[in-house]
């Protein structure tokens, strides 16, 4: 069983991992930055905490830490007031020396085994000296948390952006799941066009394609519906005759109507298989949507070979067939196909030309350049009016049924078989033999020059 994936799936899962990678790569940009803006504030909060403190400066100083306002973060703060070499104030947590050697600016000091973030600053006359300090820990709790918030944050929208863009990308193929509904209603012996008008631009070029398949397709079964009623239509007659003949010589009282029945029996036989093999010939063509083993086919060669199979036939007929003299033109194709062509003209123009007739095989280099290969036969039979030529090329059609025992399918597998092979058919008057002139014109793609050969 064929795999198959989902294009809907497969683009969600690109668009989430997408999404999730820039998500992650941002939130650890965003993390950092947080910690830093954190670290920032907490800096900014010191700075703030010694002005405050320059406020409480004076005759109560030693009660600065009593009346200072209170913070959950107040176990990790410290802070002391100098006065020259004297210790003013501290808090609980300061020790008796100074926080840091520096008196002005921020600075990392380590007391007591713990880090801890310093800020020192002088009044404007330099007499005191306030130095305030965060225990790294807890600044690091603060910053943690902070970030934390944001990623917390960060983290529950994530999957809201995946629900929103399943959604979304849902929404998207609907037109597609409705495409597929129209394709699976159509009736295998009737196909229609897609409509285009909702479609998506991305799949109007698959969509066109697929309409341009469904007219082959219907243009394929009404010719296959018109061949099997023009075939059936053509078999019931020579069997109709056949039956009538066998009936007649089963119930003939003497030989000799009984001989001219069996006689009658045996043509009639031989016109049936013809048309038979011509039938499966067509049917055989029709299904080629190109030729098969293509290669160099000199075309003249193959006239010779095939008169040469047709000569018993025309020397019963009385009709001379003849190949004319030249150069060798080959063309790419194939030589089965090609000689059932060159049969197919040959028989007919045979069967078309009286007693004493000639007909005349010839190949030509005609073009621009030499860029076509033209095979032409030519007879000298009545040849068909030109307001009727058309029509001669049609499935079935015989202009006179009157004369010979055709079916009117020679010239429709002639016209099959240049279709494959590019060819261009056209019937004209053979003005040398006063018949009718059929050229079949072959885009020539390797030429071969050989020795002419004879007939």
């Amino acid at each position: 069983m064929m795999r198959t994936y989902s294009l809907r799936l497969r683009i969600l899962f690109g668009i989430l991992a997408a999404v999730a990678l820039v998500w992650s790569v941002v939130g650890v940009i965003a993390y950092r930055e947080a910690r830093h803006e954190a670290e920032e504030l907490l800096d900014a909060h010191l700075a703030q905490s010694a002005t405050l403190l320059f406020a409480f400066l004076g005759d109560e100083a030693d009660d600065i830490g009593e009346r200072l306002p209170r913070h959950r973060y107040d176990k990790k703060v410290a802070f002391q007031v100098w006065e020259g070499e004297r210790l003013l104030t501290r808090s609980p947590r300061a020790p008796d020396s100074r926080l840091s050697p520096r008196e002005e600016g921020f600075s990392d000091v380590h007391i007591d085994g713990k880090a801890w973030r310093v800020f020192s600053v002088r009044d404007a006359r330099r007499h005191y000296l306030i130095q305030v300090a965060d225990a790294a820990e807890s600044r690091a709790e603060i910053s943690n948390e902070v970030a934390s918030h944001l990623l917390q944050t960060m983290g529950v929208g994530l999957p809201v952006l995946g629900l929103v863009l399943g959604i979304f990308v849902l929404l998207a193929f609907r037109p597609l799941s409705r495409l597929a509904d129209s394709i699976g209603a159509q009736a295998p012996q009737r196909l229609q066009p897609i409509s285009l008008a909702e479609a998506p631009r991305e799949v109007v070029p698959i969509l066109e394609r697929l309409n341009r398949l469904f007219e082959q397709v219907r243009r394929a079964q009404d010719d296959e519906r018109r061949f099997t009623a023009d075939a059936a239509h053509e078999l019931r007659t020579p069997l109709a005759v056949l039956q009538t003949h066998a009936e007649v010589a089963q119930a003939a009282g003497d030989d000799a109507t009984r001989q001219r029945a069996l006689d009658h029996l045996v043509s009639g036989s031989r016109r049936a298989a013809r048309l038979v093999d011509q039938l499966l010939t067509l049917a055989r063509l029709d299904a080629q949507a190109e030729l098969p083993d293509q290669e160099a086919c000199p075309l003249r060669r193959l006239a010779v070979e095939t008169v040469a199979s047709l000569a018993p036939a025309g020397f019963d007929k009385g009709v001379e067939l003849e190949v004319e003299e030249g150069p060798e033109i080959s063309v790419t194709g194939s030589p089965l196909l090609l000689q059932v062509l060159l049969r197919n003209l040959l028989d007919n123009a045979i069967r078309h030309t009286p007693a004493g007739g000639r007909v005349l095989v010839c190949c030509q280099a005609q073009g621009d350049g030499g860029a076509d290969a033209v095979l032409h036969v030519r007879d000298s039979g009545p040849g068909i009016p030109a307001e009727q030529r058309q029509e001669a090329l049609a499935r079935f059609r015989r202009l006179d049924p009157g004369a010979g025992d055709g079916h009117g399918l020679g010239l429709s597998i002639v016209t099959r078989i240049a279709e494959l092979h590019g060819a261009r058919l056209s019937l004209g008057a053979a003005a040398d033999l006063g018949g009718l002139d059929v050229a079949i014109a072959f885009p020539v793609r390797a030429r071969q020059p050989s020795p002419p050969l004879g007939d």
